[in-house]
């Protein structure tokens, strides 16, 4: 939090300077309502009217003063906000593929919007009024002190003892936030759930549970937010009563103090400062524990504080250019062994097709080759380098994906083939002429600029999966994994995108149940998953072995 805030010091300084303006506004307004009354008990009306002009002038500067601190503000609140979304996305992008299927989607959704807006309502309300209270507080308490040293002692003493009291409200505050992010992150889970399976639920006619469930967890949310309210309230009101109690004792000082003679117009003057003392620390306390709640919140979705599971002893980059060697690969999964001791191999450059019946691990075994499983037995050794000793990072620089269901975003051919980093438009070309893509960018009249719909509407399912291969190639990865890019296609887009996957530099390690003759037997082998064993044949044996079988 305190990073964030002092990004930009210069305009955090003058937030502060801003939060503090009102200050004197404040001052001089209890000034005026102090020489207001002090004139009435003087009775020279020629002195009344100068103090009414000088009140008037006062309240002028004071609303001049609040416009001032208004756009003082604005400027460092908007350029934060934005900091903490762009730091909560960018935590997000940047994790590793393991990581990131740790947590539904729907929860980086709920971080992204519900999270951001509580912190966004409540951050910056509560921090202007802890600024200024405090500063409030600090001034009235040096003024006082010049008009009764020992009476501000004793002020202070009792806002020492108020914030220890207030102090206790703060670590149930900010678990009860943290409630109500995490109720905020089921919702949005749940309502996802149902919208994604609408169409099974209408068809099967129990939408009518669905929503029972729904307004289930808006129940949830709601009373996890009034819990919040009402202990925010609550601690609030205590500690306002706390400070009654202390301002009739300060009201029984003043009225002692005037009866030996003190004048009434300093008896006003130190009522107003000793509620400028007792009122801003009843105030802070309960905001200051709000704030505590909200910076929690930050934490939470921009991963300050949060524990990194990379290994220390991860000192190797992943560097391929000879042999992938599988090892006596042992893997269980919900109880149910998958693999049994595999061992294969995979060279550089060669193109690898992996069969198996449903449920034998072809997923699986692609995970594991990517690193994005790790609790496994056995060795997994790029050029005589253990995977274990691998740095997780090199190693998703190193290898691409290309999967059935391609997510185009609403921008241009551009900025979704290079996923919005800076790559020179010759390479981005480069790519998708080796993609297959040069037709498509011909024939657009923006070419790489062209805008797609929203998940690429305007495209065909061919172009699609061609952009989803033109990511890969553009990153110059070592090893790319293809997992059923053919399957939503029909038979003649699909021979073109596969023929275009077997014609690519790169290592390529494909799942595919399509089968598309004269092309397919392209592949240099195929790894079979049979029994929790891999068997590793060339093309030509293993499709030779299907015909016979048929």
């Amino acid at each position: 939090m305190k990073e964030l805030l002092l990004e930009r010091k210069g305009k955090f300084i003058l937030y502060i300077l801003a939060c503090m303006l009102p200050i004197i506004d404040s001052l001089l307004m209890n000034m005026s309502f102090v020489l207001i009354l002090g004139s009435i008990e003087r009775g020279d009306i020629n002195y009344f009217i100068k103090v009414m002009i000088m009140a008037i002038c006062f309240s002028v500067l004071g609303s001049l003063l609040f416009i001032t601190s208004r756009f003082m503000r604005i400027s460092f609140m908007r350029d934060t906000i934005l900091d903490v979304r762009l730091r909560a996305f960018d935590r997000i992008i940047n994790y590793s593929y393991k990581e990131f299927n740790k947590r539904s989607k729907d929860v980086y959704i709920s971080n992204l919007i519900n999270d951001i807006n509580i912190f966004e309502q409540n951050f910056f309300l509560k921090l202007i009024n802890v600024i200024y209270s405090g500063g409030y507080y600090i001034v009235s308490l040096i003024i006082l002190a010049f008009i009764d040293f020992k009476f501000t002692i004793g002020i202070f003493t009792v806002s020492v003892l108020v914030f220890f009291i207030s102090k206790a409200f703060q670590n149930k505050t900010v678990k009860l936030q943290e409630d109500v992010s995490e109720s905020n992150e089921k919702f949005t889970t749940n309502v996802s759930n149902t919208f994604n399976g609408l169409e099974i639920l209408k068809l099967n006619r129990v939408e009518d549970k669905f929503l029972y469930n729904t307004l289930k967890s808006i129940d949830k949310v709601e009373r996890k937010k009034l819990h919040y309210t009402v202990f925010t309230e609550g601690q609030s009101g205590f500690i306002n009563y706390f400070g009654f109690l202390i301002m009739m004792g300060i009201l029984v000082y003043a009225i002692n103090s005037f009866m030996q003679g003190v004048s009434f117009t300093k008896i006003l003057f130190l009522v107003q400062l000793s509620n400028g003392c007792i009122w801003p620390i009843v105030r802070i306390i309960p905001l200051f524990n709000e704030l505590k709640a909200s910076a929690k919140i930050y934490e939470k979705i921009t991963g300050n504080g949060e524990e990194t599971t990379t290994d220390n002893n991860r000192s190797k980059d992943f560097v391929f250019n000879s042999t992938i060697e599988v090892k006596d690969l042992k893997f269980d999964y919900d109880g149910k062994e998958i693999f049994k001791g595999a061992t294969f191999t995979i060279e550089k450059g060669k193109k690898y097709l992996i069969k198996g019946p449903s449920g034998a691990g072809k997923s699986t075994l692609i995970k594991l080759l990517s690193m994005a499983i790790e609790d496994y037995e056995g060795t997994i050794m790029v050029d005589g380098v253990d995977y274990r000793n691998i740095k997780e990072e090199s190693m998703n620089n190193n290898i691409s994906f290309v999967y059935q269901d391609v997510f185009l975003f609403e921008d241009t051919i551009y900025n979704n083939i290079t996923l919005f980093k800076e790559i020179p438009e010759s390479k981005v070309l480069k790519a998708c002429e080796g993609a297959g893509l040069m037709e498509l960018i011909e024939e657009k009249e923006n070419g790489l600029n062209e805008m797609l719909l929203e998940n690429g509407k305007n495209l065909s399912g061919g172009q699609r999966q061609r952009i989803s291969i033109a990511r890969a190639l553009v990153r110059d990865v070592d090893l790319l994994f293809i997992d059923e890019a053919t399957s939503n296609l029909n038979e003649e887009l699909g021979r073109l995108i596969e023929n275009t996957i077997l014609s690519l530099d790169a290592t390529v390690v494909a799942i595919s149940h399509r089968y598309y003759e004269g092309i397919t037997e392209k592949y240099d082998y195929v790894l079979e998953i049979k029994d929790g064993l891999v068997n590793k044949y060339t093309s030509q044996d293993y499709f030779e072995r299907e015909v016979l079988a048929i």
